[in-house]
């Protein structure tokens, strides 16, 4: 496994349980506002954690930590993801993925097996504008097919969608809303410029509290849990 890094405690990265969160090393998506940019330019990329430190630390937290949440970067595009998580799953951890969507067969298999107990999904725009936000080709046939997956799972999920005010207008929101249609959880993530691929979206900003409020009070209509973070 290609580790980047690891938090060795989080209280918020798999909700309602204490993790620790392993975040693995490169993306097929080049979004410009990316907040791990160390995961995701080869030119920032740092000496990997070998995987076996990682799991030896898992092993000294048991009943101490009750889940792991794997991150990115994109983890889906690693060949030995599953077999990874197996390993987790051993030690009784409860376990979260990150993903963001482009690769459904992986998904697929992971849900096939077991492997996870909750599932977030990055939905980064709405189909006919994926390209101009991840920057690279994207076959939208593959993003709707991981959201049918995801839909048709019986483990917890989520989809979000970071919200930066160049990106995305208000009925941007509004059609991915639709995308997801059945969706029971959807989060509205405010960019935060601290961290971001591309120097010049340190000036950019998200939308203000009031409108994200607004946005959220119409989408409450359609899906159960939205919220605002």
């Amino acid at each position: 496994m290609k580790i980047g890094g690891l938090q060795k405690v989080s209280l918020i990265d798999y909700p309602g349980l204490i993790c620790a969160t392993i975040f693995l090393q490169g993306c097929n998506f080049k979004c410009s506002y990316c907040h791990n940019p160390e995961l995701v330019d080869p030119r920032l990329f740092q000496p990997c954690i070998k995987e076996n430190e990682v799991l030896d630390f898992l092993n000294t937290r048991k009943g101490k930590l009750d889940a792991v949440t794997i991150t990115g970067g994109e983890p889906t595009i690693q060949d030995d993801l599953a077999p990874f998580i197996k390993k987790i799953k051993k030690m009784k951890f409860a376990v979260k993925l990150d993903t963001n969507g482009s690769q459904p067969q992986v998904i697929k298999t992971i849900l096939d097996e077991k492997l996870l107990d909750f599932i977030a999904m990055d939905i980064k725009a709405p189909l006919e504008k994926y390209k101009s936000v991840v920057k690279v080709p994207v076959n939208s046939d593959l993003i709707k097919e991981s959201i049918k997956l995801i839909l048709k799972a019986t483990i917890t999920h989520e989809f979000r969608t970071t919200i930066v005010e160049s990106q995305l207008e208000e009925k941007d929101i509004l059609q991915i809303a639709k995308l997801i249609s059945g969706a029971k959880s959807y989060g509205l993530q405010k960019f935060v410029p601290v961290k971001v691929l591309e120097k010049k979206f340190l000036k950019e900003k998200s939308y203000p509290d009031e409108i994200l409020q607004k946005i959220k009070n119409r989408l409450e209509h359609q899906i159960p849990s939205v919220t605002i973070r």
